[in-house]
């Protein structure tokens, strides 16, 4: 199963270069994993028929419970048929649909069959969370199908509009999804349809957002807008994933659950009445389109509310019609989607007011349309009509809300007949007054995919009783029927054929009518979910913008002050209420007098702060704090935190001091007399606050500490450093969802910075065609020597004569040119020390920051260059690249960031080991070392090459980016 799922993954990202090499043939090779899905599907078949079940399991965090299940039973077997027959039938017809120069071809092959991958990996999930991920990834995928023709803004507008709809339906389905595992003790699905959980009001609200979720995903009446919109796609999409794959995964789920909850009280009412309402809804509608797409979409939409209707039904001769009805729709409504793009493709309109006799020049073409329409019309002998007659006997022998159920379901099935009629004499007929549409020919490779779905839909008619034991294995989990009813194509005359009989009539009649229905349809109509949900879009903007531009008013202390206040008042009102200091342990003062002390002088700079006007001495105070925290840490016996704070805070001073150059000397927000003592006493209570949060958190502890427990297993490793082993080892996954965070977060801000693009350009000093932003303040010094006066300069820095003579500091040249490499040795030294000694990765990186900052600082930016030729993003990405491949290295002993540890001898330094930590931490290095260089160039570098162009001084070659003066 996983094998099945992965290569169609794997060949996905090849789609690319296959499409680049064979043109549209390569569907032929990208049909092959959903082939060979289906195959081993029919392998399988008796032991789903038999009631038994293929699973497999991959224990992935066995501790937490966390593994991947996959389950075929009878009702997963039907979909694997469907999602990956169908889905290799669509793959095929792409390759006549599509030319070798459709744009983007590449992109769209990968997306469609990484689709057909999910959507195997979904109906064959056993566990919640499992399912919800690969469901998501259905809606990922299907955004990119849909809005393949990205160029068209109606493409890029229903594809937000499908990922919208059905997001927000996921995101309440996670939460019942959540709720339900937690009251059942398990996430297995399979367990819990065997075992339900209790009713209860948590499980009752738990299965409401599970089918908010299911019927989002299968456009059911209110969440019914996205699916006729994603007809923007093309049509070999619209054959796959609203036939056969995507919009079946909520009637697919709500029948999966059906047997564990459909007696909560709420399941039925919901189930019911929205599928009742959305299959007349649809169907009404589908009568007055002219699209032949169109008719078709809002048909599919109306049979998804008559198949949520079944599956929901809670009985098992519902659930036998539902699952039967499952596998007549896809068979009938697939081809007639296909079919649909053939006479698109041959005539180019898909407008039935232009088409006329395209029956007569595409007669194989209109025999497969009618085939499949006679299905979904259910007219004998074909697997409609079967389907049909067992949805009306369900419902007609099951309670009074079902047999309302059933007269809904009359009623809807008229409507499809007459849609039907409409589809196809739009779609085939000669029609008076309009000239015949010109084609041209239709290869018998075209056609061959939707004849084979439609030839199939008349087989299964007369042989439906083929497909009794597999389906009736999934509607025996139901509770047994006094009379149970088992598929056949005929079962005699009676009640439920002469109702057929009736829908038939009704049908026709109002497509013989079709000119007043349609005229009444368009009189009556209500605004459409579309129009609605494009008001609500619309409100909702207007909205943001009326909240934002009351609250963003420019002013960051207000900013700050709002946050601090309602940090304030929700943690007053939790202190006051649960009163968590009664019974607490009285909080010391300090362990030892030096700890008040520096806490005294922290406090002092902090307050300091409040009273100052110039920014630079606002970052000194500030900075300063953050050193008295660093020497608390010192106190407190915590060496690798004030290593760590000490450079960070150095990195940040520098970091201030490199924009305060392009921002005034004071601050230019005047504060008045009544804001200050308004602030002061915010900011003294905010502090206060958390100071009493931090002792209450403090004193609630119970347990007794684990770091006894820590010393001793770090010990057991034969490592000294606990603080380091449990960032790259215990709690690895931690640092490295931090590290890519830092990445994502210094690679946003910077690219604020570089406004048209990252790359700096040339960094030649030949760019340069005077003097640098170090120098333009001030002119040369007449009293500086010339000439033969000059004395010979040794010089101490690559880039020393870009510097001006009198800001040129040669004591600091000469000791950035001596402490440069002992601080590149230093912070190596602090990365492989990290096991046994104060260090690490990120301080090691921190530290090979600084000592680039110092070339920086002594040599300006051409200095820079010199010292590190080397993009920041090589590091930063190298970085991620290393830790990511350690962490997954482990799989191969079945977990993530498993340790290994290589022992060794070499002749002179002795014996040695060399673990995957350590390598974790170097990639952790590089990432630090790259965020700090990128925006040291971003607020360094590119800051004097603004005031550098600003001043004219640089060559024009490489345009603005580059240097050029700007016009």
């Amino acid at each position: 199963m996983i094998a099945l799922i992965v290569a169609h993954f794997a060949l996905a990202a090849c789609a690319g270069s296959l499409v680049h090499r064979l043109g549209r043939r390569a569907f032929v090779v990208l049909a092959l994993p959903p082939a060979a899905a289906t195959v081993w599907a029919f392998t399988r078949w008796n032991t789903a028929a038999s009631g038994g079940a293929d699973t497999w399991t991959w224990e992935w965090i066995p501790d937490y419970g966390v593994t991947l299940d996959l389950r075929l039973d009878a009702l997963a077997e039907l979909m694997v048929l469907l999602a990956a027959g169908v889905g290799a039938l669509v793959l095929l017809y792409c390759a006549s649909y599509f030319t070798d120069d459709t744009p983007q071809l590449g992109r769209f092959a990968g997306n469609l069959l990484a689709f057909a991958g999910a959507m195997l990996a979904l109906v064959l999930a056993d566990d919640l969370i499992t399912l919800y991920v690969f469901w998501e990834l259905t809606t990922v995928f299907s955004y990119l199908l849909i809005g393949h023709g990205s160029e068209h803004r109606h493409s890029r507008r229903s594809a937000l509009q499908a990922l919208v709809v059905t997001t927000l339906g996921g995101l309440a389905m996670l939460v019942g999804f959540l709720i339900i595992g937690q009251a059942a003790g398990t996430y297995r699905i399979s367990a819990i349809v065997a075992d339900p959980p209790e009713t209860t009001l948590a499980v009752s609200i738990a299965v409401v957002l599970v089918l908010c979720g299911a019927l989002s995903k299968s456009a059911i009446w209110p969440f019914s807008m996205w699916l006729p919109n994603a007809m923007a796609a093309p049509t070999p999409v619209s054959a796959y994933l609203h036939a056969a794959a995507m919009v079946k995964a909520g009637v697919y789920l709500v029948a999966r659950l059906a047997p564990a909850f459909a007696d909560v009280p709420v399941w039925k009412p919901v189930v019911l009445v929205l599928g009742g309402a959305t299959m007349l809804l649809g169907g009404w509608r589908a009568l007055r389109l002219n699209d032949l797409k169109l008719v078709l979409a809002y048909g599919t939409v109306s049979q998804l509310g008559f198949l949520t209707l079944l599956a929901g039904t809670g009985n098992r001769n519902a659930a036998l019609a539902a699952v039967a009805m499952i596998l007549g729709h896809a068979l009938f409504k697939a081809p007639l989607f296909l079919v649909t793009g053939i006479v698109d493709h041959a005539a180019g309109t898909r407008d039935l007011r232009k088409l006329s006799g395209v029956g007569r020049s595409l007669p194989y073409v209109a025999g497969v349309a009618v085939l499949a329409a006679a299905s979904m019309a259910a007219l004998p002998p074909l697997l409609g009509f079967a389907a049909k007659e067992a949805a009306f006997e369900a419902l007609l022998h099951g309670s009074a809300a079902e047999r309302w159920a059933l007269a809904v379901v009359v009623a809807g099935s008229a409507l499809t007949t007459a849609y039907t009629l409409r589809f196809v004499w739009g779609g085939f007929a000669r029609k008076r007054g309009v000239p015949d549409t010109p084609l041209h020919r239709v290869g018998w490779t075209f056609l061959a995919p939707p004849a084979l779905l439609a030839v199939l839909g008349l087989v299964l008619g007369p042989g439906v009783g083929w497909t009794d034991r597999l389906l009736g294995a999934y509607a025996d989990t139901f509770p047994a029927d006094p009379d149970p009813y088992h598929l056949a194509l005929w079962h005699g005359f009676g009640l439920a054929l002469l109702l057929s009989a009736v829908a038939w009539v009704a049908g026709t009649v109002l497509f013989l009518g079709r000119t007043h229905v349609t005229r009444l349809s368009r009189r009556i109509a209500w605004p459409t979910a579309d129009s609605v949900f494009g008001h609500l879009l619309l409100g909702q903007e207007r909205l943001a913008l009326q909240v934002t531009g009351f609250i963003q008013r420019g002013s960051l202390s207000v900013y700050l002050a709002t946050t601090l206040l309602v940090m304030l008042g929700g943690q007053l009102a939790v202190l006051m209420v649960d009163t968590p200091w009664n019974g607490a342990v009285r909080p010391r003062l300090w362990d030892n007098p030096l700890q008040g002390a520096v806490a005294a002088l922290t406090c002092a700079a902090a307050l300091l702060c409040l009273t100052v006007r110039r920014r630079m001495k606002a970052v000194v105070l500030a900075g300063l704090t953050g050193y008295g925290t660093a020497l608390l840490f010192v106190v407190q016996g915590a060496p690798d935190l004030a290593l760590t704070q000490f450079c960070v805070e150095t990195v940040a001073m520098i970091v201030f001091v490199l924009v305060l150059r392009r921002m005034p000397v004071h601050f230019q927000e005047t504060v008045s007399t009544w804001r200050r003592a308004t602030r002061i006493p915010v900011a003294l209570a905010a502090a206060a606050t958390v100071g009493v949060g931090m002792w209450v958190a403090a004193a609630a502890r119970t347990a007794e500490p684990a770091g006894t427990a820590m010393v001793q297993e770090v010990a057991d490793h034969g490592l000294k450093d606990v603080v380091a082993t449990i960032l790259v080892d215990l709690r690895a996954w931690d640092t490295m969802g931090e590290s890519a965070v830092l990445a994502a977060a210094a690679i946003g801000v910077t690219s604020l910075i570089y406004l048209h693009r990252r790359s700096e350009g040339s960094m030649a000093q030949e760019e340069l065609q005077g003097r640098t932003a170090w120098s333009l303040s001030a002119h040369h010094s007449s009293r500086l020597p010339r000439g033969d006066d000059a004395a010979p300069e040794r010089s101490w820095l690559a880039a020393g004569a870009t510097l001006a003579p009198e800001h040129r500091s040669i004591v600091f040249e000469v000791v950035a040119r001596l402490l440069f490499h002992p601080i590149l040795v230093l912070s190596v030294y602090l990365l492989f020390c990290a096991e046994s000694l104060p260090g690490g990765g990120f301080v090691a990186g921190l530290v090979a920051g600084v000592a680039l900052i110092t070339r920086y600082l002594a040599g300006g930016r051409f200095e820079l260059a010199e010292a590190a030729p080397l993009q920041p993003g090589l590091f930063t990405g190298l970085g991620l690249f290393i830790s990511t491949g350690v962490g997954l290295l482990g799989l191969s002993e079945g977990t993530v960031l498993h340790a290994f540890t290589y022992y060794g001898h070499l002749p002179v330094f002795g014996k040695y080991h060399l673990s995957t930590s350590v390598l974790f931490d170097f990639g952790v290095y590089l990432l630090v070392l790259g965020v700090v260089l990128d925006i040291v160039r971003a607020l360094g570098a590119k800051v004097d090459r603004q005031i550098e162009r600003a001043a004219g001084v640089l060559t024009p070659e490489g345009g603005p980016e580059a240097g050029g003066p700007l016009r």
